[in-house]
């Protein structure tokens, strides 16, 4: 099984990125947080991947968490973030370099109080299945 994790997670960054929307609400969408990050910004945590193959075509799942975190006093601010990443990704073309039919979808996602009571920290997955021809 071969990984798609490093195109993915640049195709995932370099479309919030390009998501106007989402760009006009944080400082910064990040694989790698850097340490004077201010808030608020979106992150990527981790990708599971489980193989999906088909007979002449490599398949994976994967399961990409992303991270919206809010130093903003209540969720209102974390929501209206988490939605504007909702609307770059969800159900919306995604290229993943050297894979086809790559598809994103909204999975799941919690709203969290941080054990720093000032931050709110909104947890969502998105799951992606990518195929490409062996």
């Amino acid at each position: 099984m071969a990984t798609a994790v490093r195109p993915l997670q640049s195709a995932i960054v370099r479309k919030l990125k390009d998501h106007s929307g989402l760009m006009t609400r944080v400082t910064g969408v990040y694989d790698d947080v850097p340490e004077d990050a201010s808030y608020p910004y979106v992150s990527v945590g981790s990708i599971t991947e489980t193989a999906d193959d088909a007979h002449n075509r490599q398949g994976l799942d994967s399961l990409v968490v992303l991270h919206v975190w809010s130093d903003y006093q209540g969720f209102a601010e974390a929501a209206d973030i988490f939605a504007a990443v909702d609307a770059a990704l969800d159900r919306q073309p995604l290229d993943v370099p050297g894979w086809t039919d790559v598809s994103i979808r909204h999975e799941s996602h919690d709203f969290l109080k941080d054990p720093d009571p000032r931050i709110r920290h909104v947890y969502a997955q998105y799951r992606v299945r990518l195929t490409r021809s062996i």
